[in-house]
């Protein structure tokens, strides 16, 4: 293909969904069927363009597109003398190319799925049809943009659009209300999740704006490919800190994921997310808004590990996120054993395989990273429109039986739905297992097992900090990979297996078509996606250079990351763990399904830690008892009343008072002196003019006497004055 062609097509993958969104927003919001056809070709071409660059980019070799990016790169808003002062662009490179494939993959699922979530063409079509596509066409292309960006700018750019779309989707279902009064709403869901992902963004911008002081440029290929700019952040320190410029900017940049990526402790709002419609959830969850916080951690990695080569002591960043993503992932694990909506389960998951990446970039493993972003987008985008499906046979079963107040989302109220929706609950035991991590077989297994693999070599090789630390995130991900399973196989037993437990799943039924093919599209790929990350030397084989996506994505690094030699300790350690959380689930919740009426079974062995545990270690009424309420406070008492009404309000009316009174006297002035001088004048006018018209006698003769009168005083006045 002509280089000069193929360096026009990154700008071009974003166009298509924005121009779908402005479509359909200004032309056929009121043509339904027409709108989502709209939405779901502009993702087809979006795709189209990311297959195409694939292909060329695999043509070219992991080496030379590295080097040599597809894309192109204008000055954005030149100055007279000053026109170069910062560039935007797109860009693919080999770590882009991954993300240009399983992102488009999973939208286009999530928005073809969106058509019989949405009921169309039934009499539970939402009202809003046309507008829900319009915003997931706006989150798609924004999420495109920031893939594509080459710069830290435009990548921010596009973070900016998923964090509005993710406001205005969550909150889609805007005038929907519970009975129960500490039940989030949507509406109340958005804003905690746009006001929570604001704290981590605008220190973000802050990082974003501190690294444009210290390089003059926020490119990505003149930042992240140059070593002499990564030495120099690295040994520079901050004034008075005692941390590199480069630990600074990476620990600014890594708060905007804390918030994006739902990490310890800006994790609150991505539960309450679950409040939008479920192919929401999925997209958020899965192909954009969690994902891009992970994706940009990965893409700036070169500088949060700036001054850490292998062997050496790990920076400040590597640090903040080995300690964060480790504890993050089994802060969520636990939390999620004890859940009984559907979603939240899976939103907890999310939560905690974040964790596993993070932690990941935290021991200096970029690829493992990376690929266990990918593989979890599948997965994770078929258990969530898997749930959605599980609903939705659960709401026809609530019609049917003409039962609206039983939650159709708690999973107690489900069971032997295998029987009613047998296409849902094969693709959802396919999710599940790749969640787990079942060895060989799924896609979760190959790549979670290398983050377990990096992180106990990091335990047995590290040096410098990097051992303690790789011993924290083996040691939390080992036991949050066991919970995962545990809990994974207690949801999927209570959903599917036993006898139904209220007349909502004894009347279930399975979804359209239009649902089911997507879920079996991300199945093939929650299996299959594993296999581009099998080692080398998997079990001591020597199976050659098998491990595609190493050898392709880690040439996005100026220095190309060895694999690690192949240790059996970590796989089996990754095979028990996830066994045993299997085995658990099975024997709890399968062998022995839980009957109608019944408790969930941890209740009574976990005793008050389960409370704990369903109450998500109340961390919900301490935000709202600690940030919330004061903060209402404080804008209720000192900026309303004391700052608002008593001193601008108190000053404004002062001077309202002040002029008041100034303009009454000025009024008894103008009305005194100015109307009534000019009021006297016109009075003293109207006399004289009575007075003169009474000689008005009408004879001429007495006006001729008159003027010769007049005249001759006139001449007589005239002589006096010229004889003197």
């Amino acid at each position: 293909m002509d280089r000069e062609l193929l360096n026009l097509l990154p700008i071009l993958v974003p166009i298509p969904p924005l121009a779908a969104f402005f479509l359909i927003v200004l032309f056929t919001n009121r043509v339904r069927w027409l709108s989502h056809t709209i939405a779901v070709l502009a993702t087809i071409i979006s795709l189209g363009f990311g297959v195409v660059l694939l292909v060329n980019g695999l043509s070219m070799g992991a080496h030379d597109l590295a080097h040599h990016p597809i894309g192109n790169t204008i000055e954005w808003l030149p100055i007279d003398g000053f026109s170069n002062w910062l560039q935007m662009g797109a860009m693919t490179d080999p770590l882009t190319m991954g993300m240009l494939f399983f992102v488009p993959t999973a939208i286009f699922c999530i928005i073809f799925y969106s058509i019989g979530y949405m009921g169309y063409g039934t009499e539970h079509e939402d009202r809003d049809y046309s507008r829900f596509f319009a915003f997931l066409s706006l989150f798609a292309a924004g999420m495109f943009t920031l893939v594509v960006a080459d710069n830290l700018l435009l990548l921010f750019v596009g973070w900016e659009v998923m964090g509005l779309c993710s406001y205005l989707l969550i909150g889609f279902w805007y005038d929907k209300n519970y009975d129960d009064p500490d039940k989030t709403t949507p509406r109340q869901a958005a804003v905690k999740a746009f006001i929570t992902t604001r704290i981590g963004d605008v220190i973000m911008l802050l990082g974003i704006a501190y690294l444009y002081t210290q390089t003059g440029t926020l490119s990505f290929a003149a930042i992240l490919r140059d070593e002499q700019v990564l030495h120099q952040l690295a040994t520079t320190l901050v004034p008075g800190m005692g941390i590199s410029i480069a630990g600074l900017i990476g620990l600014l940049l890594f708060a905007g994921t804390v918030g994006k990526s739902a990490q310890f402790p800006l994790h609150v709002w991505l539960p309450d997310a679950m409040e939008g419609p479920t192919p929401v959830s999925a997209m958020i969850h899965s192909a954009a808004m969690v994902s891009a916080g992970v994706y940009m951690i990965v893409r700036m990695f070169p500088l949060l590990s700036a001054g850490w080569e292998h062997g050496g002591p790990p920076t400040a960043p590597m640090v903040a996120m080995g300690l964060i993503g480790a504890f993050t992932a089994l802060f969520a694990s636990t939390i999620a054993l004890a859940q009984n909506d559907v979603k939240r389960v899976l939103a907890y998951s999310t939560i905690a395989q974040l964790g596993y990446m993070v932690a990941a970039l935290g021991i200096g493993a970029y690829i493992a990273a990376a690929f266990h972003l990918i593989t979890h987008a599948f997965f994770k985008a078929l258990l969530f429109l898997g749930s959605g499906s599980i609903i939705h046979g659960m709401e026809h079963g609530a019609h049917h039986a003409n039962d609206h107040h039983t939650d159709a989302q708690d999973m107690l109220n489900m069971g032997g739905l295998r029987t009613k929706m047998p296409w849902t609950f094969w693709t959802f035991l396919i999710g599940g297992l790749a969640l787990s991590g079942l060895p060989l077989v799924t896609a979760g297994f190959w790549s979670k097992d290398e983050i377990l693999a990096e992180s106990f070599y990091a335990m047995t090789h590290g040096a410098g900090g990097l051992a303690p630390l790789g011993a924290w995130v083996f040691i939390l991900l080992a036991v949050s990979a066991a919970l995962t399973a545990f809990y994974t196989m207690r949801q999927i037993g209570l959903i599917f297996w036993g006898k139904p437990r209220t007349k909502l799943s004894k009347h279930a039924h399975e979804s359209s078509w239009t649902m089911i093919l997507p879920l079996v599209i991300l199945a093939f790929f929650a299996i299959t996606a594993g296999w581009m990350g099998i080692p080398d030397d998997f079990m001591g084989l020597e199976l050659g250079e098998i491990n595609f996506f190493h050898h392709f994505a880690g040439a996005s690094l100026v220095v190309h990351p060895e694999g690690i030699t192949f240790n059996w300790i970590p796989l089996l350690t990754s095979v028990f763990v996830v066994l045993l959380g299997l085995g658990g689930g099975y024997l709890i919740y399968w062998k022995e399904p839980v009957k109608a009426g019944e408790p969930d079974p941890l209740v009574k062995p976990l005793g008050r830690l389960y409370t704990v545990l369903h109450n998500k270690y109340y961390f919900d009424e301490f935000y709202q008892a600690a940030f919330v309420e004061p903060t209402k406070w404080v804008a209720a008492k000192v900026v309303y009343e004391w700052m608002d009404r008593g001193i601008i309000d108190g000053i404004l009316h002062f001077v309202g008072r002040t002029t008041g009174g100034i303009a009454t006297y000025v009024r008894l002035f103008d009305v005194h002196v100015i109307n009534g001088g000019v009021d006297w004048l016109k009075d003293r006018f109207l006399d004289g003019a009575r007075e003169f018209r009474t000689i008005q006698a009408g004879k001429i003769q007495e006006y001729m006497w008159l003027s010769l009168l007049i005249g001759c005083a006139f001449a007589y006045l005239l002589i006096f004055v010229l004889s003197r």
